[in-house]
C-alpha cells in the first residue's frame, strides 16, 4: 500500500522501517494470540511503545496509521487491535484534552498505558445518542453510574475514554470523560468472541471522576466521539487490507504447491480466475483506503493541524466523511470475500482450527460491525450523496 501516490516518502521510510520491526517483534508472538490473549495483548503494547511506534498518536498522521494497521493485521489480527485501541482512546485527548490532560494521560498512553474508548451500551450500539449510563455532577466531582459493552481492553485498560448522558435532550446531553481503569466502583465482565479478543462490558456503580477528567464542555461528548471516529474510520479498511493480503499470499503459496489430478492447482482457469478476482479487489480496497486517508490528513491540516478536525466549530467535508465510509464499507466487506475465498482454495485445510486462514476468516468478520456497521456506511454515503445535514443517529 505505501507505494501507491496517495503517500509522500516519509509515510514509505516509516512502512519499510516497521515491517522490519514487526517482523522480529510483533509477527512471533502471532502464535500465542489464542491461547494467552491478555498476556500478548500487554506485550504487543509494551513491544510498540518501546519501539516508538505510538507517536502518530500526537499530532495523528492517518496514512502513517492506515500503513501500520496494515503490516500489524497482516501478521496478527490482535496486534492490529492492540495499535488501534491506542489511537481510539489517545486521539480524543489530543484533540481535546486540555495541557494537564495532554501532559498526564497521552503521554501515558504513548508510552504505553493500554487505552480504551467507551462508547457502546447495551442499548445503544449504532445510536450513540442513545446511552444511558449517567454523569450526575456534585460540585467539581462527576459521579458516574451505568454500563458500556462490547468495549475493547475492558478489563486489560489503564485509561477509558468513556461518554456519559449528563443531561435529557439530544446529542448536546452527552459529555466525554477521562476514567483511570483502577477507579472505585469500576468492574468488568469478559465476553468471549469468536476470535481471540480482549473485551468485555464495563460496569460503573458511583464511580467518582473529578472535574478536571471531562474532556471538552458538557454536551460535547457525541462531537468528540464522532470526530474521532469519523477520523479514524478508513483505518478500520487498511487492516482489513491486510488480512486480505495475507490470505492471498497463504492462498498463492498453496496453489502452486498443491497438487490434483496431476498438476498444480495453479494451473487450473478457474482458481487463476479466483486469484484474479481477489487481488483486483484487493489493488481497490487499498486504493479507497489509502484517498481517505490522505483526504482526512488533508483535512486536519487545512482545519489547523491536532487542533483542527473535530475542533470547536469544525465541520467534516461530506466528501471527506464519504471517502472514509466508502474505504471501511468496501474494504472490509471485499476483505471478508477474499478471505473466504483463500480458505475455499486452501480446502479441508483451510478448515482447520487455528490455521492461518481459518483464524483470519473468523478475525476478519468483526470489521464489518465495529466502528460503524457497513448498514452505518451505507446510510453515510447516501446522505452526502443526497445533500442532507449530517448529524448523529438518534431516537425520534
Amino acid at each position: 500500500m505505501h507505494r501507491l501516490p496517495f503517500f509522500e516518502d516519509r509515510h514509505r521510510s516509516l512502512a519499510e522501517r516497521f515491517d522490519a520491526f514487526a517482523r522480529v517483534h510483533l509477527d512471533p508472538l502471532a502464535e500465542q494470540d489464542e491461547t494467552r490473549t491478555d498476556a500478548t495483548a500487554r506485550d504487543y503494547v509494551r513491544r510498540l511503545a518501546e519501539g516508538g511506534w505510538l507517536g502518530w498518536i500526537d499530532p495523528v498522521d492517518i496514512r502513517a496509521v492506515c500503513l501500520l494497521r496494515d503490516r500489524t493485521a497482516y501478521g496478527s489480527a490482535l496486534a492490529d487491535t492492540m495499535l488501534a485501541m491506542q489511537g481510539l482512546g489517545g486521539i480524543p485527548i489530543a484533540i481535546f484534552g486540555d495541557a494537564a490532560q495532554r501532559g498526564a494521560w497521552l503521554t501515558r498512553i504513548t508510552r504505553g498505558a493500554i487505552a480504551a474508548f467507551a462508547l457502546t451500551e447495551p442499548g445503544a450500539g449504532s445510536d450513540p445518542a442513545g446511552m444511558t449510563l449517567r454523569a450526575v455532577r456534585e460540585g467539581g466531582v462527576y459521579r458516574l453510574t451505568g454500563e458500556k459493552t462490547f468495549i475493547s481492553n475492558a478489563g486489560l485498560a489503564e485509561v477509558y475514554v468513556l461518554f456519559a448522558r449528563t443531561a435529557e435532550g439530544d446529542s448536546s446531553a452527552h459529555t466525554a470523560f477521562i476514567v483511570p481503569g483502577d477507579a472505585p466502583g469500576l468492574s468488568v465482565e469478559p465476553i468471549e468472541m469468536i476470535a481471540p479478543h480482549p473485551i468485555g462490558s464495563v460496569r460503573l456503580r458511583d464511580v467518582r471522576i473529578p472535574e478536571s477528567l471531562r474532556l471538552g464542555s458538557e454536551g460535547d461528548g457525541l462531537r468528540i466521539a464522532l470526530a474521532t471516529l469519523d477520523r479514524f474510520r478508513c483505518t478500520v479498511g487498511a487492516a482489513a487490507c491486510g488480512m486480505a493480503r495475507r490470505a492471498l499470499d497463504d492462498a498463492t503459496a498453496h496453489v502452486r504447491q498443491r497438487v490434483q489430478f496431476g498438476r498444480p492447482l495453479a494451473k487450473f482457469q478457474g482458481v487463476q480466475f479466483m486469484l484474479a478476482d481477489m487481488a483486483t479487489e484487493l489493488d481497490a480496497a487499498q486504493l479507497l483506503v489509502a484517498r481517505a486517508a490522505w483526504q482526512v490528513d488533508g483535512e486536519a491540516r487545512g482545519a489547523g493541524g491536532t487542533g483542527g478536525l473535530g475542533a470547536p466549530g469544525w465541520s467534516a467535508d461530506p466528501a471527506v466523511k464519504r471517502a472514509a465510509s466508502t474505504a471501511k464499507l468496501f474494504a472490509t466487506d471485499h476483505g471478508h470475500a477474499i478471505i473466504g475465498r483463500a480458505l475455499q482454495l486452501l480446502g479441508g485445510g483451510g478448515l482447520v482450527r487455528g490455521s492461518r486462514v481459518e483464524r483470519l476468516y473468523r478475525e476478519v468478520r468483526a470489521l464489518r460491525i465495529y466502528e460503524g456497521a457497513s448498514e452505518i456506511q451505507r446510510l453515510v454515503i447516501a446522505r452526502t450523496l443526497l445533500g442532507e445535514r449530517e448529524r448523529p443517529l438518534r431516537r425520534e
